[in-house]
C-alpha cells in the first residue's frame, strides 16, 4: 500500500468518517449515482435519444408495477416513450456536469480574487469587496438568470446549440457563486499574511505571488473544500431550477430539471410518475452531497475534535 493512502486510512478524518454511519451511507448513495450517470452508455435498459428506437406506442406508460405497466420500463415512459429510468441516469450527467464544473469556475474566480484582495488589500481590497457586497444583494438564482439571457443575447446562434448552453448555464452558475468563496479566502489570508513564515519569505525576497501561492493558498483551502462540497448540490438545484423555468438545458439534451418541467406538464392528468421520480433522484443526489458537506465541515473543525 502506497504511504499516502496508509497515512490516509490512519487520519483522524477517515476514522471520523468509519464511524460516521450518516456520512457512510451519504457516501454509497452518491457513489451510486455518480457511477450511474457516468456509466449510463452501458447500464441504461434503452437508449433515450435514439429516435430510431422510440415508438410513440409505448408512450406514457406507467411503472412496471401499475397494471399497464411493463417489465421493460421499470419506472414507466414519457410523452415520446422514452424509458423513464435511462433518462435519469443520462440526465443525471448533464446535471453533475453543471454542479461541478460551475463550482469549479466559481473556486477558481473566487480563490484567486479573495486572495489577491486578502493580501494586496488597499483599494484593490476595497474594490473586489464592494463588487461581491452588491452582488450579495442579489439572489444567486437571479444573478444566474441576468447572466444567462445577457449571454444568449451575445452569442452567436449558429453554434452547436447544445454545447453552448450547457457553457452558458455552467458560467451563469458559477459567475453568480463566487462571492462567498472570494469573502472567505480573503479572511483567511488577512490571517496568515501576518503569520512568520509569510514574514520570513518577505525577508529573504520571495515575490509576492510565489508567497501567495505556494505559501497562503494551501492554508486557506480548508474552508473552501467544504464550501464546494456543500455547493455542488446548490449548483445542482439550481440548474434544475433554470432547466425547469426553460432557460437551462435544452430539452435536446434533458437533465433533471427539463424532464421535472415536461411531467409537470403532465402531472394533472395521471402521470405522477413523469415528476415523481426525476424529483426523488434530484433530492437523494442533493441530499447527499449535503450530508457529506455537513460532515466535512464537522469533521475539519479543530474546535469540534
Amino acid at each position: 500500500m502506497p504511504a499516502a493512502m496508509r497515512r490516509f486510512f490512519d487520519s483522524d478524518l477517515y476514522f471520523s468518517f468509519r464511524t460516521n454511519p450518516v456520512a457512510v451511507g451519504a457516501t454509497l448513495v452518491a457513489v451510486l449515482m455518480i457511477l450511474g450517470a457516468a456509466l449510463a452508455p452501458w447500464v441504461a435498459p434503452h437508449e433515450p435519444f435514439d429516435l430510431a428506437s422510440l415508438d410513440l406506442n409505448d408512450s406514457l406508460l406507467p411503472p412496471a408495477w401499475s397494471a399497464d405497466g411493463r417489465l421493460t420500463y421499470v419506472l414507466g415512459t414519457d410523452d415520446q416513450g422514452r424509458d423513464v429510468f435511462s433518462t435519469i441516469l443520462y440526465g443525471s450527467r448533464i446535471s453533475l456536469l453543471v454542479g461541478a464544473a460551475s463550482v469549479a469556475l466559481a473556486i477558481l474566480l473566487g480563490v484567486g480574487l479573495g486572495l489577491l484582495s486578502g493580501y494586496v488589500g488597499g483599494r484593490l481590497d476595497a474594490l473586489i469587496m464592494r463588487v461581491a457586497d452588491v452582488q450579495l444583494s442579489f439572489p444567486a438564482i437571479l444573478i444566474a438568470l441576468l447572466i444567462d439571457g445577457a449571454a444568449r443575447a451575445v452569442l452567436p446562434r449558429d453554434t452547436n446549440t447544445d454545447l453552448l448552453a450547457i457553457v452558458v448555464l455552467i458560467g451563469s452558475i458559477g459567475l453568480a457563486n463566487w462571492v462567498q468563496y472570494a469573502r472567505t479566502v480573503r479572511g483567511s489570508t488577512l490571517v496568515e499574511k501576518s503569520k512568520e513564515y509569510v514574514q520570513a519569505a518577505r525577508v529573504i525576497g520571495v515575490p509576492p505571488w510565489k508567497i501567495m501561492v505556494r505559501h497562503v493558498l494551501p492554508n486557506v483551502m480548508g474552508p473552501v473544500l467544504v464550501i464546494a462540497t456543500i455547493n455542488i448540490a446548490t449548483a445542482i438545484i439550481t440548474e434544475a431550477t433554470l432547466s425547469f423555468l426553460g432557460v437551462g438545458v435544452p430539452p435536446t439534451s434533458p437533465s433533471l430539471g427539463t424532464m421535472i418541467n415536461n411531467g409537470n406538464n403532465f402531472l394533472y392528468s395521471g402521470e405522477w410518475w413523469l415528476v415523481v421520480f426525476p424529483g426523488a433522484a434530484l433530492v437523494l443526489l442533493c441530499m447527499s452531497v449535503n450530508l457529506l458537506g455537513d460532515w466535512l465541515r464537522d469533521a475539519l473543525n479543530p474546535k469540534l475534535s
